[in-house]
Formats: structure tokens, sequence, C-alpha cells
């Protein structure tokens, strides 16, 4: 019984030793078998000093109750007087609840704590092997297997061995543990065991000699037939049956579930074809794979390959075999688009709601760590076998001493990676449970920051810690492979080891770069010398490298970036946006590497870089703004060309904004993400082009005027957009369509009137196309009556005339795209009024005109088309393309828009959706032609800002293929699904054509 003053002063003793439950733990105190230990407080100092007292005091009682009466004295008194046992003991107690159990089931295995005295002893495998050495079954082996695994806990958490050596000795009884699963499954199958070799090759972290407490043990089998066989003619597949019978048996020893529970998983998926090929191959089958059909990751995969089973010659011929295949890994053609793929591909598969929580795979994780260490092992191990090693820490170090990774940079990030793994040691050690999520109850995280030595605030000071780790990790993720590149080219103090100009070579050659010396020279103009803007120019490079790299065009990128920092370099504002404004420097590398036009633009004049920094900077301007600002500036010219040049100088600023805003939507930058919809994405370009040219064209009408006549011209005069024009659907290289309309002012003689319009008209046309540096605007007026036959320009009255006399079907059709976009408004809307009966005339089409559309449509696709394009991938003419959907949408706008107000627009999609909301197109089918109008438009945007001139078809050059794959939001690697894609939602859409329009 307790004496209440005691208890009084227990309780608080218990509170001042770190019990979170010091009644629960008096209560624990005062059962019979730890009665005698209640007040001594070397007890107490020993379990306030593990992760978690009260679970260490929880698995004490059930330790000693467990015990036979015959040992419990003998227990106690060791537990007593024996110093490093009851560190160890009470350690792993504290940590490990699946520990304690077993303890509890196994009370005798508490003698395996005692047999390690000395600090300095780490067993080998030779060591293990004897621990599990009289293990004849799953069940004895399960045992033995974690009586062994309670020691290197033992070792673990009393700080004996560090993180790698806990790493090391987890993959020594990995080794250990498979000897004996295969030991048993040939005892239990001898005559399988006569018919073949067999070795086990660990891969991942068993290979690697870096293993977790409870992971998959990934393997890959290797079989021969034994060397004193017969029969020559099935004995290969024999021993092929009998080695994949003891594989089988093997990895079922390990894996399966007995009343001891599992060992760990053996994974055998990282073989030639995965689960889809043989479980054992021969060693020539291994190698006929891996030369003709294996992918990038497999060779990465099999850097950490070591043979730790079975036959030993037989492993080693294997590793002889294929180490020679791993390192001409990064000279393979599509090393860089399967790298960056892999890269990608671990983000991805996180999913959203643990992302912050993923200590393996999150950012700043540990496959970060691993991901780089591996990469640049790849790069450089082919002409440095210093690089060989499967241990990330061992390779990190031997990178550092070759000068490949900077030392300051390897010692952070071998502190991070030793305390993310520390980490995730103690996290799987809890429950011996496989996970990489750190925990979200405050318990579990008290523990995990009091086992790793935090004991002030344990769960502040680990999130803390944590963090902290994990920013550095992503830091020097992005930084490791690029910052010994500007070593190479930098002067560096005496003494410090820089990366040859091979290994540079290499590096950028791995990363992507098509002309590594050219490269190398830019990066030498960009990073050398003492001055303010190479030391700045240093600090920013290694990430832009980075994400150059991870265009489809880094050489241009780093080019541009060249270029625009030689024009702008001694500005003291660039740098300091660059570096100062996070957001400025990645919208610049995603612009300057994605195509030619926007760096074309950027270059004609280097200061809208100022754009990419400002939040505000990339938002279209109205055009009324931008309408204002062009007549403003043709004000104050002394003449009409330096009216237009000023003109045009907005219309290219405007450009690039518009440009530069939708790369950096459809790509997606760290601060903002990629934009989800691609509909808006092509309405924000085809308005902001729309209204960039709407007001350099008025500019230019302007200074025409100005030019001949002053203030007033002496015949009203206005211009209709037509085409994607007035349809505010303009791409980046669309020509301006419209017809010119005037009206002669009272008194005028129309005559006069109509050689000032034309005058204006030709004035218009020079002033716009004059060569300078700013991208000329094309006006097309060849939908005029008439066509190309017809003058260019006529009055109301004429336009009048012709349209109720003369009209085609074709030019009504025309006239559903006529909006006045520049000149006297009044005009204009004069003419949309007299356009209205005919592009929406009452009662709709007779059948004679739905006829000659159908027939003008088939003709312009069988006529038009160009000779030897592809029908299924032109995006204008092709099948389910641009013209396809517009057809059908304008028939039904001619069809039925003299009852359906909303049919009455002149732009596609906004009819498209009119014609769904009236019933006239079911969802399904709108949906369809929706989708394939925008990707053909996307598609020809692409390959304006890629090639940097117009184009209806996808380019035939890789880089120019693969930066519109980009464009359009598919990943490195994946053109072919990206030309997949466009035939199957063409196709679909023409389908809804053959319906719709053709009535078919």
């Amino acid at each position: 019984m307790t004496v209440p003053g005691r208890r009084s002063s227990t309780f608080s003793r218990l509170l001042r030793h770190g019990f979170t439950d010091p009644s629960g733990a008096e209560r624990l105190l005062d059962v019979p078998e730890l009665s005698t230990l209640r007040g001594d407080d070397v007890l107490l100092d020993a379990l306030g000093a593990t992760a978690d007292p009260d679970l260490a005091l929880r698995g004490l009682v059930r330790l000693v109750e467990a015990q036979p009466e015959t040992e419990r004295q003998t227990f106690t008194t060791t537990l007593l007087a024996a110093k490093p046992f009851r560190d160890r003991l009470l350690g792993v107690l504290g940590a490990s609840e699946a520990l304690a159990d077993h303890l509890a089931r196994h009370p005798r295995d508490w003698e395996s704590l005692v047999t390690y005295e000395a600090a300095d002893l780490h067993p080998g495998v030779a060591e293990f092997e004897r621990g599990l050495a009289e293990a004849t079954d799953e069940v004895s082996l399960r045992v033995a297997y974690r009586r062994c695994l309670l020691a290197i806990a033992a070792r673990d958490v009393c700080g004996t061995i560090d993180v790698a050596e806990t790493a090391a000795e987890l993959a020594d009884l990995a080794t250990a543990t498979l000897r004996a699963a295969l030991a048993i499954a040939r005892a239990a199958a001898p005559a399988d065991a006569a018919l073949c070799r067999l070795a086990v090759i660990a891969m991942g972290k068993c290979g690697g000699h870096e293993l977790n407490y409870v992971s998959d043990v990934d393997v890959i089998f290797v079989g021969e037939p034994a060397q004193e066989a017969g029969d020559p003619e099935g004995g290969e597949a024999k021993a092929m049956q009998a080695a994949t019978r003891l594989a089988s048996h093997l990895m079922r020893i390990c894996s399966e579930t007995t009343v001891e529970g599992t060992i760990w998983p053996v994974d055998a998926n990282l073989r030639p074809e995965g689960r889809n090929g043989p479980l054992v191959r021969t060693l020539s089958s291994h190698l006929a794979y891996y030369q003709r059909w294996a992918k990038t990751w497999e060779f990465q995969a099999l850097l950490k390959a070591r043979a730790v089973a079975g036959d030993p010659e037989l492993g080693a011929q294997y590793i002889d075999a294929v180490s020679p295949l791993v390192w001409q890994a990064a000279e393979r053609e599509n090393f860089v688009p399967d790298v960056q793929k892999m890269r990608r591909r671990v983000v991805d598969n996180i999913p959203a709601a643990q992302i912050d929580r993923e200590l393996k795979l999150g950012p700043g994780g540990l496959r970060d760590v691993e991901f780089a260490v591996q990469l640049l092992q790849l790069v450089h191990g082919r002409s440095d076998a210093g690089l060989h090693s499967g241990s990330t820490l061992d390779a990190l170090a031997a990178l550092a001493a070759g000068g490949y990774v900077g030392r300051a940079d390897a010692a952070q990030l071998d502190e991070a990676y030793r305390f993310l793994r520390a980490m995730e040691h103690r996290i799987q050690l809890y429950r011996l449970r496989r996970t990489h999520l750190v925990p979200e109850d405050d318990a579990d995280l008290r523990r995990l920051g009091r086992s790793l030595g935090l004991r002030t605030d344990p769960v502040a000071e680990l999130n803390k810690e944590w963090k902290r780790h994990a920013a550095v990790v992503r830091r020097l993720h992005e930084k490791l492979f690029y910052r010994p590149l500007l070593d190479a080219v930098a002067q560096l103090a005496p003494g410090e080891i820089r990366l040859s100009t091979k290994a540079a070579g290499q590096r950028l050659e791995a990363l992507g770069y098509a002309d590594p010396a050219a490269a190398l020279r830019h990066l030498e103009a960009l990073a050398s010398g003492v001055s303010r803007k190479a030391a700045i120019q240093r600090t920013l490079l290694p990430v832009l490298l980075g994400w150059f790299a991870d265009s489809a065009d880094p050489d241009a990128g780093l080019l541009g970036f060249r270029k625009v920092s030689d024009a702008l370099g001694k500005t003291p504002w660039y740098l300091r946006l660059l570096r100062d404004e996070g957001a400025a420097a990645e919208n610049l590398a995603r612009v300057l590497s994605a195509g030619r036009l926007a760096p074309d633009l950027l270059l004609r004049a280097p200061e809208a870089v100022a754009l990419l920094g400002d939040p505000e900077g990339l938002k279209p301007r109205g055009r009324e703004h931008l309408e204002q600002e062009v007549l403003a500036a043709v004000g104050r010219a002394s003449d009409a060309e330096q009216a237009v040049a000023a003109a045009r100088g907005v219309r290219r600023r405007e450009l690039f904004r518009t440009a530069a805003a939708d790369l950096i939507g459809s790509y997606g930058t760290e601060d903002s993400p990629r934009e989800p919809d691609p509909g808006a994405l092509v309405d924000r370009v085809g308005e902001a082009v729309t209204d960039l040219n709407a007001a350099t064209i008025a500019g230019a009408l302007r200074a025409a005027v100005r030019a001949e006549w002053g203030d007033e011209l002496p015949t009203r005069f206005a211009v209709i957009g037509m085409g994607r024009f007035g349809g505010h659907e303009l791409g980046y290289g669309s020509d301006a369509d419209v017809l010119f309309v005037h009206e002669p002012r009272e008194g005028v003689d129309e005559q006069d009137a109509a050689k000032a319009a034309g005058k204006v008209v030709a004035e218009m046309r020079r002033l716009l196309q004059l060569p300078t540096a700013d991208p000329p605007l094309l006006i097309d007026a060849d939908l005029r009556p008439e066509g190309k036959s017809g003058p260019l320009v006529r009055t109301l009255k004429s336009y009048a005339a012709y349209y109720h006399r003369w009209s085609l079907v074709w030019e009504s059709q025309a006239l559903l795209r006529a909006e006045p976009i520049a000149g006297d408004r009044e005009l204009g809307e004069r003419f949309i009024e007299l356009a209205d009966p005919l592009r929406y005339p009452a009662e709709g089409l007779g059948e004679d005109a739905v006829r000659e559309i159908r027939r003008l449509k088939a003709r312009m696709e069988s006529e038009r088309l160009p000779r030897g394009a592809d029908p299924t991938l032109h995006a204008k003419l092709g099948r389910g393309g641009l013209s396809d959907v517009e057809w059908t949408v304008q028939l039904l706008q001619m069809q039925h828009g003299w009852a359906e107000p909303g049919l009455r627009t002149t732009r596609t999609r906004d009819a498209l959706r009119a014609a769904h909301a009236a019933g006239l197109i079911p969802t399904e089918e709108a949906q369809t032609l929706d989708e394939a109008w925008v990707l053909a438009t996307r598609v020809r945007n692409a390959v304006m800002l890629v090639r940097g001139r117009p184009g209806d078809t996808f380019p035939s050059d890789p880089r120019e293929l693969a930066a519109v794959g980009r464009y359009l939001g598919y990943e490195a690697g994946h053109v072919g699904e990206m030309v997949d894609d466009y035939r199957r939602i063409t196709r679909r859409a023409r389908a809804v054509v053959e319906e719709l329009f053709y009535g078919a």
C-alpha cells in the first residue's frame, strides 16, 4: 500500500524524470515484481533517459511479469547492477513497442543485450549468421531475426553506433537472413538445390548497405544449371524451374506473416521486365535484356547491386558483368528525359494530404539527397572509379573529395541526411512498420524528438530541426548539380578543387545541353572576374541552370540569359531584380528557354524584363488603356514613321507581356502553379493579342491621317476586324484580317473621299510593315467584296449595294466575325447593322445555301491542305481542327442566329456555348468540339512561341517538338503521347462535325 506522503514525493520525481502519466507510472511501480525497485534512483534515472519513460516502464513491467519465477531475481539484479545492459534494455523499451512485445513473448531474449558489453563491438554478417544458425523454419527464423534486431536497436538508441552504422548493421542482418532463408528453402527441396546454382543480388538500400528498420528488401535472382548437371537439352529449363521454386520459397519465408509477424517483404520487381518477367534468369539473359531493352532507371537501380547470398561465384560474375553498363548509362540518348521523368514521378505520386509529412519522397526529403548523389555518380563515375559506391553517404564523401561537390555543401547535406535518416529509423522502430510519414500526434512527436536528444521542448525542437534540414536539402538538391560548373570557369581560392573542363562538359551534356563547350563559354563570360556583377551572377546561375535544364532547350536559355545580361548587366536594377525577386529569376528562365519568340521580343528591348518581377506585370492591359498609350505616343511623334515606330514598340512590349504570361501559365513556376484550364489561357492570349493589334492599327490610322490631313480626314473612316481578329481569337502569328469602310463628309466629293481613304489604307499598310526591330503587323483585306479583285476600301453605300445584289453565301459567313476595331465608331456600328441581316438571315439558311456551305468546306479540305501535310496533324485545315469546328459553329449561327440571341457573337467558344444552351448541340459533343478547338489553337500558339514563325503542324525537329510538348503540359519524353492525344481528340471532333455539319 502506498503512503500518501510518499506518493506525493514519487509523483513529483516521476514528473521530473519525464513521465507524462505519473499516476499510471506509480501504479506500475506498485506491482510486486517491481516494488523492490520503486525507490531506486538508478532505475528512475535510466527510465528518464529514454525516449518515452512511460512506454519503457510499461514494457519493463511486462518483461518482469513474463520472467519465470526462478529467473526473476537474476533479471532484476542484472538490471540494477549492469549499467550498459540497463541503458540498452530500457532504451529499446522506451523507443519500440514492437520489440517490447517480442521480449514479452520471449522473456529470455533480454540476455542478448548482455552479450555485447564492449561499446566498440560492431557485429558483421558472420556474427549475425551465428545468431540465426539455429533457425530451421519460418517461425524460428523470425524469432532469431528479432533477437538480432533487438541488439542493433539497443546499440542505436544508446548512441553506440551512428545512423550510418545502424543502417549498415541492418543490411548485414538482412544479408544473413537471406542466406538463412535460402538454406531453409534448399533443405526443404534438396532435389531442386542439386539442379541449379542460385545467386541473390541485393538492390536498393540493402544493396547499398544502408537499410532501414522496416523496408522491402529488393533483390534480383540469377540462376544457372549446376555444373555437374547432365541433360544439355532440357538442363537449363529444369534448372531455371528449380531455381524459381527456391527463390519463391525464400521470398515466402521472409515475407509471409506467422504468429511471430513478418521479417520484411522480399521484392523482386526490380528484375528485368518487372513483375511481368521471369523471377529467375540466367546471367546471359540478364545481360541480353540490359543491353537491348533496359531503361535508364534500371541502370540507376543497378548502381546499388551487391551479391549477398547463394552461389558467390555466380553473384560475383553478375556484378562484374553489369557494372560497366551502369557507368555507361549517362551516355544514353534518352538519359536526360528519363532522369527528369523519374524526378517528377516521385513527387507526383505523393498524395496531396501527405506531402507535408512525407519524410522520404517529399520536397527536401531523403529521396532528394539520394537522387542528386546518384545522378552525380552516374555522370562522373564514368571516368572516376572512386565514385562507385552503393552507399549514399560514402558516395557523397567521394564526390566532395573529387571536387564534384563543394566541401561545405557536402558537409551540410551529410548532416541533413543523417538527421532525416535518424528520424526515419526511430519512426519505424516504434511499431516496426514500414512508414515514411512523420506522425501528427503530439505524444508520438514527443517520443520521436526525445529519441533524437531533443529534451527541452521535444515537439517544437523536432519540427524546427526537421524543417531546417529539409530546407537545406531542398536548396542543395538544386545547387549540387550546378554550382561546381561555375567553379570550373571562375577563379577559386588557392588549393580549392574544381571540376575539370572535361567533367564540367560531361555534366552539362548530362543536363541536356547540346553544345557543352558553348555553354561553358557562356558560363565563363557570366561568372568570371571579381566584379559585383560576376559575384551576383555566380549566386544566381546555379538555380538558373537548373531551370534551364528543366526545359526543352537549355542551350537557348543560357545563351538568352547571357545576351540579356550583356545588355542590362550594368543597369543597377536588373541584377537586383533577379537576386531579390524570386519570381523574376524563375520567370526569366522559363521565358528564355521555352522557344524563340519571347526571347527575340525581349532582346529587342531588354528592359521589359522588369515586367517579370512585378506581380501585376504579366496581367494583360485592356484595349482602352493600350489605345490611350498608343495615341499619346503618336501625338508626340514628329512624323508618321516615328509615330508608328512608337506604336509598334508598345505592341512589341505587349506581345512579350502576353507571351511571357502564357509561357509561365503553361509551364507553372514555384510561385505560380500551372493554369489548370487550357481554354482560359487561349482566351487570354486571343483577347490580349486582339487588343494590342487593334490599338496598333488605331495608332497607324491616326499617324496616316495626321501626316496628310492633320486632325480630320475628308471622309469618315472605320476599320472592321474580320476572321480571328473580329473574333478576339488572334494568335501570335496571325495576320490582321480587316475590311475598310468610309463615308464622305458633308460637302466632300465622293471621288476625293475615295482617293483620301485609299491613300490612308496604303499608308497604314506601309507604316505597319516597315522593316524595323519590331515585329511587323500584316494587314489582310482579302475578305472584302470581290476579294483581291475588288477595291481595298468602299463606302458604306457601296458595301450595301454589293451585298444586296452580288453577295455569295461565303461572304455572309465571313461577316459572322465582323466587329469594328478602329476609326469612326458610329460608322463601324452602322456597318454591323448592315451585316446582321446577312449573317443572321431571317428564318435561317435555305437548303441551297446549306449545300453551298458544305460544298465549299469539302472543296477547301481537298484543295487547300498543303501537299504532303498529314491531315490528322494539321491544326487549321486537318481532321477535327480549327476549320472543322468553326464551320460547324458558323453554320449553326447562320441557321439559328435570327432566333437565338446568344449565337450573335463573333467568338467561336461563346457561340458554341450558346448553341449548347439552346439545345442545338448535346453536352458531350459541345465539349468535344471545344476541347479540339482549344487544343488546335494552343498548338498554333506553341509553334509560334517555339519557332518564332507561324505554323499549323507539329515541328519535325525533336527539340522543337519537345518544347511544344512542354508548353502543352507534357513532360519530357512524352511527345509521342502528345501526338497520340491530339489525333484522338481531333478524331472525336471530326466525328461530331460529320454528324452536325455534313448531316452524316
